[in-house]
């Protein structure tokens, strides 16, 4: 296993436990425990989290809101790569209805535990959490409608594979609607460094013309990226100051240059 992979299951895994003992997961940064999160804050509409157990409320880790972005159908098959607490993975269940099937997958076994609880808790028959690695999804070839994420991809080493194996396990004409924090232009390496490390991202982001490069080498099509929340570099001030950066100095080079993206694309039919 690589440190990566080791340091992203050490991390969620216990996030999955202070949800559960009652605590949460901080916003799922490491710049803002006790502050609004200007990461994962403020994603998911009221009527939205009022259906969800509480606790896959709480667990959530992600920068947007993928199921409320992508077009969600009844009767359709939803994967959702890296499902953590379960949030959108249940949200998912209800669009597609109970002819459809929503799977999540997670390579982490309290994640696990904590979301086929939430799933007890919510009563949705229609909802299947797998585990495994999102570079090799254990699902069949064209198998499912959508695939969506929510700030998962970035964490992979391996990210040509991922993206391979979502094309490879996406139907004729099935969509890959994920949100990921993306990059825009060249940025100084210790400033990458550091923002993405405030953001959560433990391997880092791709920058958005790389990204659409994989998805077109993967076979995808109809690409797009679409930003939805820009980080502003004053609200990481603290963090950056703690780890050494001149904030002032590094905030031209910063500017809209980080952000959380809905990524779209489409396996040709």
């Amino acid at each position: 296993m690589t440190p990566i992979k080791e340091a992203v299951i050490e991390k969620y895994g216990q996030a999955a436990l202070r949800v559960t003992s009652g605590g949460s997961t901080c916003c799922g940064s490491t710049s803002s425990c006790g502050s609004a999160d200007p990461i994962t804050s403020n994603l998911y509409a009221g009527h939205e989290t009022a259906l969800l157990p509480q606790e896959a409320v709480q667990a959530s880790l992600g920068c947007g809101n993928p199921t409320a972005l992508a077009q969600l159908h009844p009767g359709e098959t939803v994967l959702d790569l890296g499902s953590g607490g379960g949030i959108d993975v249940l949200l998912s269940a209800r669009r597609v209805g109970p002819n459809g099937k929503a799977f999540g997958l997670d390579m982490t076994d309290e994640m696990l535990a904590l979301a086929r609880e939430n799933q007890r808790k919510s009563g949705l028959a229609n909802v299947e959490f797998l585990k495994g690695e999102i570079e090799h999804i254990p699902l069949p070839d064209n198998s499912v409608d959508v695939i969506i994420s929510n700030c998962v991809i970035n964490l992979s080493a391996d990210k040509d594979r991922v993206l391979k194996e979502a094309f490879r396990v996406l139907k004729p004409g099935g969509r890959f609607a994920v949100s990921d924090v993306v990059t825009r232009g060249e940025i100084p390496a210790e400033v990458r460094k550091s923002i993405l490390l405030w953001v959560g991202c433990i391997a880092g982001a791709l920058d958005e013309s790389e990204y659409k490069a994989k998805l077109a080498q993967a076979g995808f099509t109809n690409i797009g990226i679409e930003p939805t929340r820009v980080y502003k570099v004053e609200d990481a001030r603290q963090f950056l100051t703690d780890h050494g950066l001149d904030v002032d100095a590094v905030s031209p080079h910063v500017v809209d240059k980080f952000y959380s993206g809905f990524v779209r694309a489409t396996k040709p039919e």
